[in-house]
């Protein structure tokens, strides 16, 4: 969807991107230069062709290097005697994910409390300064304060696999060890960029689908709400405000989350997050998004124009309404979807 906006083949995306950094890699140093600087130029020029207001400047990275080329899209990475995986790219999804991997480990109880254990040694070990975010410092030059820049590495969640969402219930003890080493990490992140002139803090940690949040409600105010005010609380501190983001229902631990933060991003209208339902329970929440990925990629030219009016005209009654899609606009979105919904914002933007 970048490459249609800016004429040309761009280097911004989600797996796509992890791919393009495992073939520069593999090519060798001038290659992988070569590919930090057209990400670097094309995650500013994205930004400015969309006119967005609060530019991204940072996309997903894999800074391992393959230790084999299986083929154009397939790499293999790891001991090949011993632990490895293999990573194939689709180009059709722009996905770039694990196909096999050796040996398949089930991971069990004591790898929760080894996990646990090692997040406390590394936030302990934890000490960023300013030019540990080095694509916000770049962020901020290019820009030059004509558009925000978000700050990074302050997430608050748990794992979302079995075993550790069966740890949820059987040893919160442990969850709430991993999650308190994760809130000094976040603590000093928020401390680091403290010194930059950056205002939304994007954080948050998907939990939910359009069923409901993955774990209790209970389990949300016992063990997420204490550490996610700590982080939250760092944020005010310093001036800054803490943008909380997840797909699906939050309905059920509302009361919980959307008091104690100061925004919500990816906002799930398939699952029943309503602008103006959110505007009128929680009057002081900025909200960022709320046209339908899955919209944009399988819905009519129409429907995403109906949708996009939709946003806007709740963004003109409440206001502290940012308009966007509410995640990624997926690789097989049609292009008359993309520009349908760019036009229709850009025509009643004011």
């Amino acid at each position: 969807m970048a490459s249609i906006i800016l004429g040309r083949e761009a280097y911004v995306g989600g797996g796509i991107q992890r791919w393009r950094e495992a073939v520069a890699l593999w090519n060798g140093e001038d290659a992988h230069r070569e590919f930090l600087a057209r990400t670097r130029r094309d995650t500013i020029d994205a930004a400015k062709a969309l006119d967005v207001d609060m530019a991204r400047v940072t996309y997903w990275r894999l800074t391992e290097k393959p230790i084999r080329r299986i083929d154009e899209h397939t790499f293999l990475y790891g001991d090949p005697d011993a632990a490895w995986r293999v990573m194939r790219f689709d180009p059709e999804t722009e996905l770039y994910q694990t196909i096999d991997q050796h040996p398949r480990v089930i991971p069990t109880e004591a790898d929760i409390e080894a996990e646990a254990a090692k997040a406390e040694r590394g936030a302990e070990n934890h000490h960023p300064t300013p030019q540990s975010f080095p694509d916000i410092l770049m962020g901020l030059e290019a820009f030059g304060g004509e558009r925000a820049i978000p700050g990074t590495g302050v997430g608050i969640g748990i794992q979302r696999t079995e075993i550790w969402l069966e740890a949820v219930a059987a040893r919160p003890d442990l969850v709430g060890r991993w999650l308190d080493a994760q809130a000094e990490q976040v603590v000093r992140n928020i401390e680091a960029q403290s010194k930059l002139d950056v205002q939304v803090m994007l954080g948050g940690g998907d939990m939910a689908s359009y069923k409901g949040p993955m774990y209790s409600p209970k389990a949300f105010r016992e063990l997420i709400v204490p550490r996610l005010k700590r982080a939250v609380d760092a944020c005010h501190e310093h001036g800054k405000y803490y943008f909380f983001a997840s797909d699906g229902d939050l309905w059920p631990i509302a009361d919980d989350l959307f008091p104690i933060v100061d925004g919500f991003y990816e906002i799930d209208r398939r699952a029943g997050m309503d602008l103006k339902l959110l505007r009128e329970r929680y009057p002081h929440l900025t909200l960022i998004g709320n046209i339908s990925s899955h919209t944009l990629h399988l819905g009519t030219k129409e429907e995403v124009i109906e949708e996009t009016l939709s946003c806007i005209e709740a963004a003109k009654e409440y206001g502290s309404i940012i308009v966007g899609c509410s995640n990624l606009i997926v690789s097989q979105t049609p292009e008359e979807n993309l520009l349908a919904m760019l036009g229709t914002m850009e025509k009643h933007r004011g």
